[in-house]
């Protein structure tokens, strides 16, 4: 993770993240962009949840072209 990167990202930070506040921003966007890289480079499903993959051909097919 590069300084600059770090730096754009806490300079950059949402209004979410602006408005729950934080007294170290750069901390912050450190912790943001090293969740978001494991993330990925897992390419797996969050913690504590299930990603599910299915192929087109799994899906089923909408009745009177209602989606």
């Amino acid at each position: 993770m590069t300084d600059d990167r770090v730096q754009r990202r806490a300079a950059d930070l949402l209004p979410e993240e602006r408005a729950a506040g934080s007294a170290d921003p750069r901390a912050q966007a450190e912790a943001i962009l090293a969740d978001s890289d494991e993330r990925e480079d897992t390419l797996a499903a969050p913690p504590g949840t299930f990603l599910e993959h299915r192929a087109s051909a799994q899906t089923v097919t909408p009745v009177d072209g209602t989606r």
